[in-house]
């Protein structure tokens, strides 16, 4: 996605908010290879592993809902109980969604998805608390729907057979047709493009296939890191990301920033070019790993409890 790692490096190179720590990310990089890392697998315990088609369909609709799994002010964190473990976030959301298409709920289906109510979402993410955006999220649902029934005959497979095994194709063929997927900002009258979900949405297809079938896509290596809040969190705390002080005073104090603001812009295109200069770093070093792969260690790092000593940045978005 040469637009998104160009438009991101340019933010990086004007940023007054956010810097990025060359010696932190060396040492960084350093330590990574002594620790012998490794690239997560699939997690396959909170996933839909099912059909290649439903698998593809559960896909689509999991990164059309992935973003803003913290709480409002006051509110309880959204929690499900799955095989009596207790989740949140991200994969809350995940088993949630495989446990409806295991109960006989349509979610794969375009039409289903056309014609989904406030109600029933609910029904499906049940649990204590509630996510944010439930409104946004059936909107999101019913437009993913209808996009499939009037493009591709209702099938999740077809959009992706037409990207004929380009990750970029297809990431490109959902901002195009579906507007919840069209991450794009505006930063000194300048576009800044971004494309979380929809990048996400082929790495997900390769991490599910294992890099076959309806995940064989030849160019991965175009991808780059997925801009979201976790993954600032973790480079903080690492010391590659610094935020000068009325940006950290706002993360620390958990105070909104806001979507499309300069701050906010900033904090996401240097994740997204940080990333990129640690893929080079680890390949000067004689490793190579892919942006999207890199962006998984972290993501799985900021699971962890470490990394969350310091809180992430908060932003009330569709996107991420």
């Amino acid at each position: 996605m040469r637009d998104v790692l160009e438009t991101a490096t340019k933010v990086a190179e004007m940023s007054r908010q956010v810097r990025i720590d060359r010696e932190a990310l060396m040492l960084f990089c350093r330590k990574m290879l002594e620790g012998r890392i490794e690239v997560p697998a699939w997690n396959s315990t909170y996933h839909l592993c099912s059909s290649g088609e439903d698998t593809v369909s559960y896909l689509l609709v999991l990164d059309s809902l992935n973003f803003c799994f913290w709480p409002a002010p006051e509110k309880a964190t959204w929690e499900v109980e799955y095989e009596s473990r207790r989740l949140s976030g991200y994969y809350a959301l995940a088993a949630s969604l495989k446990r409806a298409v295991e109960s006989g709920i349509p979610i794969t289906s375009a039409e289903y998805l056309a014609e989904l109510s406030l109600g029933k979402l609910k029904e499906i993410l049940s649990g204590r608390g509630e996510l944010q955006l439930l409104g946004d999220r059936v909107q999101i649902l019913s437009e993913l729907g209808h996009r499939l029934l009037e493009e591709y005959g209702g099938d999740a497979c077809r959009l992706v057979k037409a990207a004929e095994n380009s990750a970029v194709k297809l990431v490109r063929s959902l901002v195009k047709g579906v507007s919840s997927f069209r991450d794009v900002a505006q930063y000194l009258d300048h576009p800044v493009f971004f494309y979380k979900r929809a990048q996400i949405f082929a790495a997900d297809l390769y991490g599910a296939f294992d890099g076959k079938d309806w995940g064989s896509f030849t160019d991965m290596d175009k991808l780059t890191a997925f801009a979201d809040y976790k993954l600032p969190q973790v480079l903080r705390h690492v010391g590659i990301l610094h935020y000068e002080r009325a940006l950290a005073q706002k993360v620390d104090h958990e105070i909104l920033v806001e979507a499309g603001s300069s701050e906010e812009i900033e904090l996401r295109a240097n994740t997204i070019w940080a990333v990129e200069l640690i893929r080079r770093e680890l390949e000067r070093m004689g490793t190579r790993l892919r942006a999207f792969e890199i962006d998984w260690i972290l993501w799985n790092m900021g699971q962890e409890q470490e990394f969350k000593v310091r809180p992430y940045h908060r932003t009330v978005t569709v996107f991420y």
